[in-house]
């Protein structure tokens, strides 16, 4: 199974997102890829051979397949595509992940003061990393890259955006700052996933 996995990613066309002729976004801004999507696509090819237990932790908890280390991950699938894996793990799973730990953090605050408003939850969380609303970030972000001003949003267009705000908090902020938010995101992703694999099982580290 692990040969298998990492011949899938060496082998893919990370530029145009091709997976059995089907196309699909699978590299955010040319710099995050999109390691988990490829992997759901890599698996279904693997019906019967993966374990579903070993399926379900890699695709829901980012641990790699039995036999394959993180450093060989690295070694396998080249400098290159790893640094683009590691953008996303950043940029768009440990982003996700400090999201929703200010938006607890909003959460708690508000409530014990009686006040329960999801929306204000939502929005004060990007005020707070972001330094806007919502809608006007969004609105902005689809003008950098010539989308349509739409009332609906998609899951590509999501990761996309999110992957934006991490390059505008990296840009804008200071770096200690951002350092801290980092820590506070990986902190908050560790929490979400528990005790289920450790080290070079696990794909990407949560220290």
């Amino acid at each position: 199974m692990a040969y298998s996995f990492t011949k899938g990613y060496r082998n893919v066309d990370y530029s145009l997102g091709i997976v059995e002729r089907v196309h699909v976004c699978l590299c955010y801004s040319g710099e995050a890829f999109d390691w988990i999507l490829l992997a759901e696509r890599l698996c279904a090819d693997l019906t019967g051979i993966i374990p579903g237990s070993e399926y379900e932790t890699m695709i829901f908890y980012g641990c790699l397949p039995e036999g394959l280390t993180s450093s060989e991950l690295k070694q396998l699938v080249g400098f290159n595509k790893y640094r683009l894996m590691l953008n996303y793990w950043y940029g768009v799973v440990v982003e996700e992940a400090l999201q929703l730990s200010v938006e607890n953090e909003v959460r708690k605050e508000t409530v014990g003061k009686g006040v329960i408003n999801y929306d204000y939850f939502d929005e004060e969380m990007f005020h707070r990393l972001y330094g806007s609303d919502r809608m006007s970030l969004l609105a902005e972000f689809r003008n950098a890259y010539g989308v349509k001003q739409l009332d609906s949003i998609d899951l590509t267009e999501i990761k996309e955006f999110t992957y934006w705000l991490f390059k505008l908090r990296i840009r804008t902020l200071a770096p200690a700052r951002v350092a801290s938010d980092t820590r506070k995101g990986l902190k908050s992703l560790k929490k979400l996933l528990g005790g289920n694999c450790y080290g070079e099982h696990r794909i990407f580290s949560l220290e």
